[in-house]
């Protein structure tokens, strides 16, 4: 049974290529950040180490999305929501353990003294506990989803009106998180992080450990995405994307297939957002803004939706161009970010990846 489902994700080719990407990860990359001195050229600075290991937390969110864009035919603009989510709940964690390194020297965050807080809020409860923050970071996304999904397909919702509602859940999200009453910090957010289960987080070992935890979890979100859209849900899914009303007459409840792979891509998106707060140092509001959530959906258009692949590829490409873009020409990079999104439109339908499948059938 096991072999027949290694063989059913990947082939040979697909798993040495897998195979190659794991040596670069967990070998290549630690050698070259630990082993290497500074001086050398060979060095992978704090610098790349943060920037990779974002874009990884990144393409994490891209596969989420494209299971249920792309195989499910269900196009979110909040997904956003659910990456900052999981950002704030293990960012609770984080400004627990900075105790009384803080600028005010005291138990509580330095935000929280400022405002004069006499005790935490209820919504802190535990959050000094590694284990409660963990189950946070999967709780909240989920039943986040689960409910707004429940009733969103319920009352099947779809198409443009599907992805109106979730910009407006993740537009007021934002608003409300904004608030200082809300305890999370306003629009500064949850930032200066010291510690993280005792290690301090700024050293080059936390670094690359947290780099090879987000790329362990990277590869096994594309093992787990895989392992779906190969199986008899993966192929339900893919049917409700093209005829909905067909696999309902077939006697499918297709809300039930929905809610199931719209809740699994929060939790996903959750996770990532954890798994980016330690590395970038910073979470705030900013992260639930709309225009986040759409930028998603074009790291998967730009790779190529239902391929899984391509989200990967569509995440790292346009990031890196964004920070290429943010340093040279700041200014300029919201335009090209829009004409990416009408040449791919226009020109690549499928994405960098058809593209490559093309050249590829042409050859």
């Amino acid at each position: 049974m096991i072999s027949s489902t290694i063989t059913r994700l990947y082939g040979a080719r697909g798993w040495a290529v897998l195979g190659a990407c794991c040596a670069v990860l967990f070998v290549v990359f630690p050698l070259l950040s630990i082993a290497v001195p500074a001086g050398s050229p060979f060095h992978l600075s704090a610098y790349w180490v943060t920037l990779i290991g974002k874009i990884m937390c990144y393409a994490i969110v891209a596969v989420a999305m494209d299971l249920i864009w792309g195989y499910t035919g269900i196009l979110s603009l909040g997904h956003g929501l659910f990456f900052a989510l999981g950002g704030y709940a293990f960012g609770m964690y984080l400004m627990r353990q900075i105790g009384r390194a803080g600028q005010y020297q005291s138990d509580m965050p330095d935000f929280m003294v400022f405002l004069d807080w006499k005790e935490f809020p209820w919504q802190w409860w535990m959050s000094d506990q590694f284990w409660w923050c963990a189950l946070l970071v999967v709780a909240v996304p989920a039943l986040l989803a689960l409910v707004f999904g429940y009733f969103a397909f319920r009352s099947r919702v779809k198409g443009v009106y599907f992805s109106i509602i979730t910009q407006a859940l993740t537009f007021a999200a934002m608003l409300l998180f904004f608030r200082n009453a809300t305890g999370f910090g306003g629009n500064n957010g949850f930032t200066d992080f010291k510690r993280i289960l005792g290690f301090t987080i700024t050293t080059p070992e936390t670094r690359i450990a947290l780099f090879m935890i987000t790329g362990a979890t990277l590869i096994g979100t594309l093992l787990l995405a895989r392992y779906i859209v190969t199986s008899r849900l993966g192929r339900v899914l893919t049917a409700i994307r093209d005829a909905e009303a067909r696999v309902m007459f077939c006697g499918y409840n297709t809300m039930h297939y929905k809610l199931f792979i719209w809740t699994l891509s929060a939790v996903l998106c959750g996770i990532a957002g954890a798994l980016y707060v330690p590395q970038v140092g910073i979470i705030n509001p900013s992260e639930m803004s709309p225009a986040n959530s759409i930028e998603i959906a074009i790291w998967v258009a730009v790779g190529g939706r239902g391929t899984l692949v391509g989200p990967i590829i569509g995440a790292g490409l346009v990031n890196g161009a964004k920070s290429l873009f943010t340093q040279a020409m700041p200014e300029y990079w919201l335009y090209v970010l829009g004409l990416l999104f009408i040449l791919t439109t226009l020109f690549l339908p499928r994405g960098v990846v058809g593209l490559f499948n093309r050249s590829k059938k042409a050859a």
